[in-house]
């Protein structure tokens, strides 16, 4: 061996020494893949482009939704200019890796003799879970679909990106009861459900009732929603008047049962916790409770039950949530591959989520405005269900889909969805549906040169047009002029400014005006253009473009 060859060996154990020094000593370790859609954007910058003679829109005022066609490696880095920190819920239903050959890593298919099959799948995902995280706000939920072939690895993973302390719980979902027919062991019938939060101490269940059958017991409603009556006494062997004597206490009640207080009154009812054989209970809540509580108008009612004034409270609709799903509901078959195949008129889509589902964990975790996203998109389940919750509920949640067209799946299965439970559709029964309503904006991922010259970065602030109102919300168009363009939407603007010659002229279109305005100028640098809108900084919020999205973009592709 040469001297050279020498020198060049010992660099090489040193720089090994180096690399097994810093590995983390616990943790998920694995031979990093490269990819192609990753390298790619080292000479290539991410765009959106729309797809007008795709969108549906039935209602102006109501919130747009999104669908991404591409690679969700450039949709999600997209995102994360336009949507940083602004998605409440993302759920996905990632690729299985069950070695049959159902997903492409660098546009092979990967089969089970692949020895890096393991190592493709980690380096497929991470990439895209530390993009999505980024994404999260503070109180929002990650929720990823899994099977038995990478649920260690995926729950590793998972408590890598996310934190081990914000794993909120894995969800088991029977989806299937008969179970698997050809299997050698156990028949698998479930699939799992990774729940993460992005900040454990920020992000919190919503109070619904998922199970029918528990959902039918509140039988009353008032102002505030959905309740039932319940026993405001308690009436457990630990918890009687020897054991907690602080939760014994009288309350009285006036003779047409209305008033209802601690406050003993002359012709009250004096009652206490003690059951029809005659133990003396407790109260469920302290004296001081007690009080708190009373002030809400009608929480505490007064009823004759077998004889005996009795004490009821309001339960308010709530449920304590398993983490097993067994509800007949989440049977695919029937929710998810029957139903796709009786709103598209034929079975073009494999493995489809049950509606119901993802329904549910979504009810779990949005509210009426939430954002949400879905970065396997696949035949659109997850925007399907969030336009039944909308329209159940009156809320105006959005959605954000993202999904290739391997196969044309977004042009043939899950853009078809959509379009026929917005606008309604006929199913194989030939009854009509009605549609849920919505709007709907197709993109698909283009790109710009990524070499900063000042060529590229004037084509990518020409391509950005349809990112910036994205990030605004603004798709109406106002005002479309060579040197600048105005958008809007039903309470805010944006405008986009070409040429900084032309910031005056953008000033004496809006003037008059009403409105906030988000406004971009395009510069070769990062000038701030205080000094040109220092008569409107009550009215304008100023950014520079491209240097705002070349920012986000040098930070992610590094």
């Amino acid at each position: 061996m040469s001297k050279k060859e020498i020198e060049k060996l010992n660099k090489e154990i040193t720089r090994l020494k180096k690399e097994l020094k810093e590995k983390k000593k616990y943790g998920l370790v694995w031979e990093e893949k490269p990819e192609e859609v990753v390298e790619m954007c080292k000479e290539k910058l991410p765009v959106l482009k729309e797809i007008k003679n795709k969108e549906i829109i039935t209602d102006k005022n109501k919130p747009v939704n999104l669908l991404i066609e591409g690679d969700n490696y450039h949709a999600l880095s997209v995102l994360n200019y336009t949507h940083a920190k602004k998605i409440d819920v993302i759920y996905i239903d990632p690729p299985y890796n069950t070695g049959a050959r159902d997903w492409k890593y660098n546009n092979n298919y990967v089969d089970g003799k692949d020895v890096y099959r393991h190592s493709k799948w980690l380096s497929f995902m991470k990439r895209r879970l530390q993009l999505a995280k980024r994404l999260l706000r503070d109180a929002g939920f990650m929720i990823i679909t899994i099977d038995h072939n990478e649920i260690f690895n995926l729950g590793n993973l998972c408590d890598e990106v996310f934190g081990e302390n914000n794993r909120v719980g894995v969800v088991t979902v029977v989806h299937n009861p008969k179970g698997r027919n050809l299997s050698s062991f156990f028949s698998a019938n479930s699939e799992f459900m990774f729940v993460f939060a992005r900040d454990i101490l920020e992000a919190k269940f919503k109070n619904v009732v998922i199970d029918k059958k528990v959902q039918e017991t509140f039988d009353m409603r008032d102002e505030q929603g959905l309740y039932r009556l319940e026993n405001f006494m308690r009436a457990r062997s630990h918890t009687s008047r020897k054991n907690k004597p602080k939760f014994w206490y009288p309350i009285y009640v006036s003779s047409n049962l209305k008033e209802i207080t601690l406050t003993k009154k002359n012709k009250f009812h004096e009652v206490f916790p003690i059951t029809n054989n005659g133990k003396e209970m407790t109260w469920k809540t302290l004296p001081e409770t007690f009080d708190f509580r009373n002030k809400e108008k009608g929480y505490f009612v007064a009823q004759y039950e077998n004889g005996r004034l009795q004490i009821f409270h309001k339960y308010r609709e709530q449920q304590v949530f398993k983490n097993v799903w067994t509800d007949k509901r989440y049977q695919s078959e029937f929710h998810g591959t029957n139903l796709l195949k009786d709103i598209l008129g034929k079975n073009i889509f494999n493995y489809p989520k049950s509606l119901y589902a993802v329904k549910d964990i979504l009810k779990i975790t949005t509210n009426a405005n939430s954002r949400i996203l879905d970065f396997f998109a696949g035949s659109g389940t997850t925007g399907h269900a969030v336009l039944e919750i909308n329209k159940e509920d009156g809320g105006n949640r959005r959605f954000i889909l993202c999904t290739n067209n391997e196969n044309d799946i977004a042009i043939d299965v899950c853009y078809p969805r959509l379009k026929k439970v917005i606008v309604g559709y006929q199913n194989l029964k030939k009854e009509r549906i009605e549609g849920l309503g919505g709007n709907l904006k197709y993109f698909k991922t283009d790109f710009v040169d990524a070499e900063p010259t000042d060529n590229n970065k004037i084509k990518l602030t020409v391509k950005v047009i349809e990112m910036l109102c994205i990030k605004e919300g603004t798709f109406e168009k106002v005002l479309d002029q060579k040197s600048f363009k105005i958008f809007r939407n039903t309470n805010h603007y944006t405008g986009i400014i070409f040429d900084q010659t032309a910031i005056l002229a953008f000033k004496k279109a809006i003037k008059d005006i009403r409105g906030k305005f988000s406004v971009y100028v395009f510069s070769l640098g990062d000038e701030t253009f205080d000094e040109e809108f220092k008569d409107m900084k009550q009215k304008v919020q100023l950014s520079s473009i491209p240097e705002a999205i070349l920012r986000v973009y040098r930070r992610i592709f590094k």
